[in-house]
């Protein structure tokens, strides 16, 4: 009985997750950025800020969030601190895939999918190289977790009104 307790993976009550949240971004706001944001190396994941557009509201909102780089891409888990539920970041994706990842060289256009199949199974196991308690912490949520791909995705054009509306 004591390996089954050992094997349980212990997740701070949802209210210290929920702080140390919105400390970590005020933080990065009051640093300008300086402070929250790494790139991954060796065996440790990033950090960027992800700027999503609300579902409902159509306001922006943004999240700090773990990745690793897989070529161009950049990937990360929608796991809500492993709790049930989808995260709102990973459910304003569904809705608006464009998005603004902010990382340590600087802002990337990028639009969101999440990885189906053998990606998505190659990709969860990049992921369990850099913590190896990854499937542990999943079993704590009745649902998948979305492995979520944000990939390169081009400014869009400005219009030509707007381009003569510059040139005035």
């Amino acid at each position: 009985m004591s390996n089954e307790l050992k094997s349980v993976p212990r997740v701070p009550p949802r209210w210290f997750i929920h702080l140390a949240w919105r400390v970590h971004r005020r933080l990065y706001r009051l640093t300008g950025g300086r402070f929250g944001l790494r790139r991954p190396r060796g065996h440790k994941w990033g950090m960027m800020r992800l700027t999503t557009t609300g579902r409902r509201t159509g306001c922006e909102h943004s999240v700090i969030l773990g990745y690793l780089e897989d070529g161009p891409d950049l990937v990360t888990l929608a796991m809500n601190g492993w709790a049930d539920g989808e995260p709102s970041w990973w459910l304003n994706l569904q809705t608006h895939p464009e998005a603004e990842a902010d990382l340590v060289d600087g802002p990337r256009t990028v639009r969101a999918r999440g990885a189906h199949g053998d990606e998505r199974t190659r990709l969860w196991a990049r992921w369990r190289e850099l913590d190896a308690h990854l499937d542990a912490f999943a079993t704590l949520r009745s649902t998948e977790t979305a492995v979520v791909i944000l990939e390169p995705w081009p400014e869009p054009a400005a219009s030509p009104t707007d381009s003569d509306a510059e040139a005035s």
